[in-house]
């Protein structure tokens, strides 16, 4: 770098604590402000196009990794990242910069090698947070730390807001609502970034090598269906019509089997206007696949597969949780919801078991439940709050109701339950799949069925699309459905809540 000359600025505030109050951080952001102008000034670019960066923090931690203490190199570099500690002592500085893996490296600039004015530079304009570019050359520094020794330094990006103490741990609020915090100072954080990108790219190589191809479907919609949820609604100007993001991508996957693509899939994000808790999140991302001549029975091997290979990735054969240890491999359990349900509450429950009973059953348990509700919505209540915590190993529970999936067919041997399941790990749903209803007579009663009761006033009510289901009256081959959630599949190899694994949640203002 060009010697420039000697800049005075205001000295800089010592606490960079998280929780600084509104006078102390606008002080701060001043201090920073003026630096900022004072490089200006000084012909320093605080926001350069570039530095010339020529090798990464860790290709050097890397390729020089032997180096003894003491020992140094005429090999020379030019590295940059975030400045996460200075220690600025008279004629030697020091510094750690840190890039976005969280490698970190340290640099070292003496008044020998940079120059009297450059030193005073260093030390008068650079602030933790600040990204800077240094060329030097590769040493171990007397006590054996890797570094380079700076032949000249440049601002690469002047950070006007302080970062939190990098050994303080954030609250939650703020790892959430400001994740690039969490990021920068928590190697956690980025590695849940990378589980996630890893397990996604496990799904999707899982699915194309079993066949699948994967397609895009419409985000807005005329008509919401796939699943039981209130939508989001907006309004599209061009044709003057009110439209729904998306609750899930069934309809449309369904309809390009119909149109001969016999194994399909997608994975993208679906909107429900629902709640928010440690496990709801308004928008989520989510795996849909379809096969034709399949059934429930294959798809209970696909999303075995799926975990399976996505545990193999991580180097896990099993997850420690606070109910126990699940083991991912062997033999998955499964349970039917009226025998499940039945022995959990100690009396036999039955398809033809009264509302009365099942509502008796609920107050002794306390387990709120809507005066509305038939026998089959209770049934399913019930199970959730009673049967679903308990089931911590991988269990595909079975043999639901029909009001529980309104798009599986009727069981091929037990008349009133239809081929369905929900795979629950951990006491948590974690996927869902159907043996699919492809008759469109039958499939135009669940249909009108549900529309009566968006009627009534029920949110989460299908809508009756007649597009899909004049696809099925063309001719839709048997096919097996599958469903999983990708973000609590992550959930469930992290052991954290969805705001944890969702990397921008959604968040009330502030």
């Amino acid at each position: 770098m060009t010697e420039q000359p000697e800049t005075t600025v205001p000295a800089q505030p010592a606490s960079t604590d998280p929780e600084l109050s509104a006078h102390e951080l606008n002080d701060q952001m001043a201090v920073r402000a003026a630096k900022r102008q004072a490089a200006a000034d000084a012909g320093m670019a605080p926001y350069p196009v570039g530095v010339g960066r020529t090798d990464t923090l860790a290709h050097v931690r890397e390729q020089f990794a032997h180096l003894e203490a003491g020992e140094e190199t005429e090999h020379r570099v030019t590295v940059a990242g975030r400045v996460v500690h200075v220690r600025n002592t008279g004629k030697l500085c020091f510094g750690t910069l840190q890039e976005g893996d969280g490698t970190r490296l340290q640099v070292m600039l003496s008044k020998a090698n940079v120059g009297e004015d450059s030193l005073a530079q260093w030390k008068a304009l650079v602030d933790l947070g600040d990204f800077v570019a240094v060329t030097g050359n590769v040493i171990s520094s007397r006590r054996g730390e890797l570094s380079v020794m700076a032949g000249s330094w440049t601002m690469a990006s002047k950070a006007l807001r302080p970062l939190p103490t990098m050994h303080k741990e954030l609250n939650e609020e703020t790892r959430v609502r400001q994740r690039y915090l969490d990021l920068i100072v928590r190697q956690e954080a980025r590695d849940v970034v990378l589980t996630r990108s890893l397990i996604t790219r496990t799904v999707r190589r899982v699915m194309e090598e079993q066949g699948y191809v994967e397609i895009e479907t419409p985000m807005l919609q005329l008509v919401h269906g796939g699943a039981a949820a209130r939508p989001f609604e907006t309004h599209l100007n061009a044709f003057d019509q009110d439209m729904t993001l998306r609750i899930a991508t069934e309809l449309f996957l369904k309809r390009a089997v119909v149109g001969g693509i016999d194994r399909v899939f997608e994975i993208g994000r679906v909107f429900r206007n629902e709640g928010v808790d440690s496990s709801h999140s308004p928008e989520f991302t989510t795996l849909e696949a379809y096969e034709a001549y399949a059934d429930q029975f294959v798809m209970a091997d696909r999303i075995r597969e799926i975990i399976q290979e996505c545990a193999r990735q991580l180097g896990v054969e099993g997850i420690d949780t606070p109910q126990g240890r699940i083991e991912l491999f062997g033999e998955w359990q499964w349970v039917s919801v009226y025998p499940g349900l039945s022995e959990a509450v100690g009396q036999e429950i039955t398809p033809e078991t009264p509302a009365e009973q099942l509502r008796a059953l609920a107050a002794e348990r306390e387990i709120p439940v809507n005066p509305a509700w038939d026998e089959q919505k209770l049934v399913m209540e019930l199970f959730e709050e009673i049967v679903e915590p308990t089931l911590i190993q991988p269990t595909f529970v079975y043999d639901y109701p029909p009001a529980a999936q309104p798009l599986a067919r009727p069981h091929r041997e037990k008349p009133g339950l239809i081929e369905a399941w929900d795979l629950i790990i951990g006491g948590m749903e974690r996927g869902t799949a159907f043996s699919e209803l492809i008759d469109p007579v039958v499939q135009r009663e669940r249909l009108t069925e549900q529309s009566l009761l968006s009627a009534a006033g029920d949110d989460e009510a299908m809508q009756l699309d007649e597009d899909f289901l004049r696809a099925l009256e063309h001719g839709a081959p048997p096919m097996g459905g599958l469903g999983l959630g990708l973000d609590r599949l992550i959930m469930l190899f992290t052991n954290l809540g969805i705001r944890e694994t969702i990397l921008f949640p959604l968040m009330k203002p502030e």
